[in-house]
Parts: C-alpha cells; sequence; structure tokens
C-alpha cells in the first residue's frame, strides 16, 4: 500500500509540475506572439499578408525548437547496467 502511495504521489506531482510549466510556456508564448506581430508589422506595412505568413513562420519555428528543448530535457534517462 505505501508503494502505490508513493507511486501516486511522484505522478502527482510529475502531473502538477507539467501543468505549472505548461502554464508559464503558455504565458511567454503569448508575449512572443505579440513582439513578433508587432516586428512584422512593422516591416510589412506594404502587404499584411506577407506579414501573416512572416510571424506565422517565426512562430512556428520557435514552437518546433521549444517543443525539441522541452522534450529533450523531460525525457526519462535511461539508466545503463554496469556489467
Amino acid at each position: 500500500m505505501v508503494k502505490v502511495l508513493s507511486k501516486f504521489k511522484m505522478e502527482f506531482n510529475n502531473s502538477v509540475n507539467t501543468a505549472i510549466v505548461a502554464a508559464f510556456g503558455f504565458l511567454i508564448a503569448l508575449s512572443w506572439r505579440d513582439l513578433i506581430i508587432e516586428w512584422v508589422n512593422l516591416i510589412s506595412a506594404y502587404s499584411p499578408l506577407q506579414g501573416q505568413l512572416i510571424s506565422t513562420v517565426i512562430i512556428t519555428v520557435i514552437s518546433v525548437v521549444g517543443i525539441i528543448i522541452t522534450t529533450k530535457v523531460f525525457s526519462p534517462k535511461k539508466v545503463e547496467a554496469k556489467s
């Protein structure tokens, strides 16, 4: 029973940690989105469609890089058995 509760506590802590990190990530993403949109609007005053395309590409690239980094950081570490 103690082992089950310990595992539950560990999983619960992992879930709470994931939720908190996701919330901070969402907040950061919104801030960057606003900055990128303002920057792109400044650059592309002549063609709004081109500006939307540029901001979408920039946000996508930043998001993909962020996903790759967080996947590597939070992936379970492999423990090699010594022979």
